[in-house]
């Protein structure tokens, strides 16, 4: 499994441990990962894993439904774009 968001595609990064001597030594930064259920008015639990900004941003947009309501298909990733069709092709059939 990749260490890559879900929502917002954060990954990995790569830079240098600094001692006081200045000697620089290769590290990897790694994203706050965590596998969680995301509750889709439609849908219901939908497991995911996303960084630690990610759940953040989900619940300032007011919840999963409304953040792929109001985010562009362009800055989602493939995973996501399919989830947010799947649950405007339920939302229509519900209104419907």
């Amino acid at each position: 499994m990749a260490r890559r968001c879900a929502i917002t595609g954060k990954g990995v990064q790569v830079g240098h441990n600094v001692s006081h001597a200045n000697n620089k030594t290769k590290r990897r930064f790694l994203p706050n990962l965590q596998n969680i259920s995301v509750l889709s008015d439609v849908l219901g639990p939908i497991r995911l894993r996303i960084s630690a900004a990610a759940i953040r941003t989900i619940e300032h947009k007011g919840g999963f439904d409304a953040f792929l309501r109001s985010t562009p298909d362009r800055e989602l990733t493939s995973e996501v774009r399919r989830l947010k069709r799947r649950i405007e092709a339920a939302a229509a059939r519900r209104s419907a």
